[in-house]
């Protein structure tokens, strides 16, 4: 028996995140925000599910709402809607609601979990792994970060969007509320934090010259005392106070930056005029 169902294949949902991918960020406005971008983006595929005219104009002014979401983690939320309007297309009854509610629901929570993980950790390791190698006098750090990071991008993306489209909209559902989605951030932010904390722990150098000389002893270095209680205790203070100055002051960075060099070169400058080391005599 022939049989009429409309069905988009792996190639029309790949070359539909490929567009996505191009003109997720391109095409923002206050008024509805990545709305243009998923009409375009999901313009080839209904077309192909809506050969009457009609169906298909309604249906690309169906996407034309205000949507706004993380476009890596967030490509989900497209290859839920392509699999409801495949539904749609082939007869099932699922009104203009419905895939407003299920993009409209999704959006938020997958815009927090994109946030998280892609550019609160898989952009912090990338970097961190590329100032790595530039330190190290590597000249490819700096296209392995522009390398590395837009290729995560693009592959996490394109899993999660043909995800949306296996899954549908139930699926989704059940792994937000199971609490799956939440133990990968966390698993994901211990990670960056350990990273930061190896970095941080090999690349932040700060080192007091500080001592006292006593007559007839051999002199104390301030140093070599905290060394033996905790080493590398005035790099982790250094990033300590920074981390308490974002959280209460706000990423002024710049700010930040230009403390740091004016308090390095006062200490580099008492260093270079009292010598070696900075003496207390006592007697």
């Amino acid at each position: 028996m022939e049989t009429n169902e409309k069905k988009l294949t792996k190639k029309d949902i790949t070359r539909s995140y490929i567009q996505w991918r191009l003109l997720a960020e391109v095409s923002h406005s206050y008024e509805r925000y990545q709305s243009l971008s998923m009409a375009v983006t999901l313009s080839k595929p209904l077309r192909k599910l809506y050969t009457d005219d009609e169906e298909y104009r309604q249906a690309l002014v169906r996407h034309m709402q205000f949507f706004n979401t993380e476009a890596t983690i967030g490509a989900i939320i497209p290859g839920i809607v392509l699999s409801l309007e495949e539904d749609r297309a082939n007869g099932a009854e699922i009104p203009d609601e419905v895939i407003a509610s299920i993009k409209t629901g999704l959006m938020g929570p997958m815009a927090g979990i994109g946030d998280t993980l892609y550019w609160g950790t898989i952009k912090a390791i990338c970097f961190s792994l590329a100032a790595t190698m530039a330190l190290s006098g590597n000249y490819a750090g700096m296209l392995f970060a522009c390398i590395l990071f837009p290729i995560c991008g693009f592959t996490i993306g394109y899993f999660m969007w043909h995800m949306g489209y296996r899954i549908g909209r139930t699926s989704i559902s059940k792994i937000l509320q199971s609490g799956v989605v939440n133990k990968i951030i966390q698993a994901c932010s211990i990670l960056g934090l350990m990273m930061m904390g190896a970095l941080s722990a090999s690349y932040v150098t700060l080192t007091t010259t500080a001592g006292m000389k006593i007559e007839n002893s051999d002199p104390i270095l301030v140093q070599q005392i905290l060394d033996e209680i905790i080493p590398g205790i005035l790099p982790l203070a250094v990033i300590a106070l920074i981390f308490f100055a974002i959280k209460k002051k706000g990423m002024k960075f710049n700010l930040y930056i230009i403390i740091i060099i004016v308090l390095s070169l006062v200490g580099a400058f008492f260093d270079i005029v009292y010598g070696r080391h900075l003496w207390i005599r006592m007697r």
